[in-house]
């Protein structure tokens, strides 16, 4: 039975399943007694073969989390947030309590704004440098959250040199292969997944990047991509429990914050989903932190729409019922 929700509530849960994850799977639910929201991972909607130790689907969560946070102090709470890497209940990712306490902010308003437009930008890009003026503000949208979000510059061959690479694997790995069409290529009325209608065309050339198949629908025209993406990391001081929620934390401040700012983003996750890429990713950005996920950043040529989600009520349960069955085995 599904708990009887606050207006509050209700309206902070609607803006936390609008955060992005791995081919649009919503890996997480929600336990609400009063003013605490549990948060936890989902482990049935986990991608077991892109996926296997679920660092992406924790960092879904973390988004998720953000733009709860964001819908409280839009509505004039404070939360209280508590990430809980407990052994225990290693899929008990946050907890969140709040009170009527917060004087909202211009900033507050842009951002909860910001995550009804927010989508993953599978088309092309405009082919021209972002202004330096406006990467500032996504950079400290990282820090705000004590992360780091750390532009592709002298890294930039070695990144796409790994992106290819786990692309190049995954198309000769008939259970990812499996996995990536359970989820794509879904009807426009599927609450999950990814639909057609939000694939991109296929490229006319190759650029520097390589784009997922999966992602692109063969009915378009193919259309001319960017040449060469403006690609950033996010990254963590260090490797330790709750550090994907702590980055996928930090992750969906600056995809919001590009939102408002106008900028389209997509996700380059393909060296995070093979074992030997993700340890050459790690590898390359050691000194500078513990990398979670590569965004591509740019100005669209056109909206798309958004994908579609779940309804609340499908992802909230009783606080016993999560603590009772979100044990993974």
């Amino acid at each position: 039975m599904t708990p009887h929700l606050s207006t509050v509530v209700d309206q902070a849960l609607e803006a936390a399943i609008r955060a992005p994850s791995p081919h649009n799977s919503q890996p997480w639910r929600f336990a609400v007694d009063g003013d605490r929201i549990e948060v936890w991972l989902d482990r049935d909607r986990v991608l077991t073969v892109a996926d296997p130790e679920a660092h992406q689907a924790r960092l879904s969560c973390g988004a998720a989390l953000l733009n709860l946070v964001v819908s409280l102090r839009c509505q004039g709470f404070e939360p209280e947030v508590r990430l809980v890497p407990d052994p225990a209940e290693p899929d008990l990712l946050a907890l969140v309590t709040h009170d009527g306490n917060h004087h909202v902010l211009a900033q507050d308003r842009a951002l909860a704004e910001a995550i009804f437009r927010r989508h993953t930008h599978r088309r092309p890009f405009l082919d021209r440098q972002m202004p330096p003026g406006l990467l500032a503000p996504l950079a400290a949208a990282a820090n705000q959250e004590g992360a780091r979000l750390r532009f592709v510059g002298t890294e930039y061959a070695r990144v796409t040199t790994l992106v290819r690479r786990a692309e190049f694997l995954q198309a000769h790995n008939t259970a990812f292969q499996a996995e990536t069409a359970q989820w794509t290529r879904r009807q426009a009325a599927s609450p999950d997944g990814v639909p057609l209608g939000a694939a991109g065309p296929p490229p006319d050339h190759d650029g520097a990047v390589a784009l997922r198949e999966s992602l692109l629908n063969p009915d378009l025209p193919p259309r001319t991509y960017e040449q060469q993406p403006l690609l950033a990391v996010v990254l963590t001081p260090e490797a330790r429990p709750g550090s994907d929620v702590h980055a996928g934390q930090a992750m969906q401040r600056v995809l919001l914050t590009a939102t408002s700012l106008t900028m389209a983003t997509s996700f380059v996750s393909q060296p995070f989903e093979v074992a030997s890429t993700r340890a050459g990713i790690t590898e390359l950005f050691r000194e500078h932190g513990r990398p979670h996920t590569l965004l591509r950043i740019g100005y669209g040529y056109s909206a798309a729409s958004p994908t579609s989600r779940r309804p609340v009520g499908d992802i909230v349960v009783p606080a016993k019922k999560a603590e009772s069955t979100g044990r993974s085995s």
